[in-house]
């Protein structure tokens, strides 16, 4: 197939935000795609192959509307444009940025940014309960913060409720100083982040002291019923089984539920099951209960953490199809 050029029109004002620092997302695409793009005199111009420069092209018109609507261009944007390109899905890419779910304190937008967050953003809003999985970097736990502290904002719930089990990530840090609040602060210290961000230090506060935003560790819901809020369980890989069936029968009416976990990052002693594996085989097909995957697709953190994501998902897959396969052979000599 022969070469072609073709031109893609970049208003002025959005061509540093959508080639990049040093042109680095031009560059990228260059080499991605395996297409040549120049810029003279305002005229973006895609030279290779018609298929390629046709992808390209379908790229840069996309990143220049992104910027137009008042998003900052960054290098996940690019890679996921170009991975949902190959695979013909670029068609759903505007349609994800649409669904604005709030603005942070200093006005920045909180939209999903990929078919797996847009997937897991609409399974909250139609499901009582629903559990998002997936590698760190996907937004599980500031997805399900933003949407709650809209349903706060809306009235449609009158507190919001976080919670996550209070376990070391594989260290035994000893006795820590202060008093209770004090000891488990840094195990919640993730859920304060997100809140500071999005409602604003002095928002938050209030509410903390008015009893209407509550951080506790997941041994205090024991007893509890917790009706007419929002409740988000995070880290829930971390659960033990009783703690998560403890959990899951405080829901009230009126309450909407979000657990987050990554299966791959337990931090049980070794051979505990957890609590959330055993929920999600426990309670797949219950209507109102949406469970939602995703992957190192999905990660919106440097596209250093994908990269991570995936090599750890790859290693992983190896050592458990090696696991298997040992396991069988010596099935086998036993038998015989």
């Amino acid at each position: 197939m022969g070469e072609i050029s073709e031109v893609v029109s970049v208003p002025a004002k959005d061509q540093l935000n959508v080639f990049g620092q040093f042109d680095s997302n031009i560059k990228k695409l260059e080499r991605q795609l395996q297409v040549s793009i120049s810029d003279r005199n305002g005229e973006v111009r895609i030279s290779g192959s018609e298929t390629l420069v046709r992808r390209a092209k379908a790229v840069l018109a996309y990143l220049t509307e992104l910027s137009m609507r008042g998003n900052v261009i960054q290098e996940q944007n690019v890679d996921y444009a170009i991975t949902m390109n190959m695979e013909e899905n670029e068609d759903v890419l505007l349609e994800i940025d649409r669904d604005c779910i709030c603005h942070t304190v200093s006005g920045k937008p909180v939209k999903p940014k990929t078919l797996g967050q847009k997937q897991y953003v609409d399974a909250i809003r139609n499901n009582m309960i629903v559990f998002g999985l997936g590698p760190a970097g996907t937004g599980k736990t500031y997805l399900a913060m933003a949407m709650a502290i809209t349903a706060f904002k809306n009235q449609e719930v009158e507190r919001i409720i976080l919670t996550r089990p209070a376990i070391e990530a594989g260290e035994k840090l000893g006795f820590l100083p202060g008093d209770l609040q004090s000891k488990v602060d840094p195990y919640l210290r993730p859920l304060y982040d997100a809140l500071y961000q999005i409602m604003g230090g002095e928002t938050f506060a209030k509410n903390m002291e008015r009893g209407l935003i509550e951080v506790a560790p997941l041994a205090y819901m024991r007893g509890r019923t917790l009706d007419n809020a929002y409740i988000i369980l995070d880290e829930a890989q971390n659960t033990t089984p009783a703690q998560m069936k403890m959990f899951l029968t405080r829901i009230g009416f009126g309450s909407k539920v979000i657990v987050t976990g990554d299966a791959t990052q337990k931090d049980l002693s070794p051979g505990a099951a957890s609590g959330l594996d055993v929920a999600i085989k426990v309670l797949r097909g219950i209507e109102g209960i949406e469970l939602c995957k995703m992957s190192s697709r999905d990660v919106v953190r440097h596209p250093l953490v994908q990269q991570i994501v995936k090599a750890y998902e790859t290693y992983e897959a190896k050592e458990s199809s090696s696991t298997k396969r040992k396991s069988r052979n010596s099935s086998y000599e036993k038998k015989h």
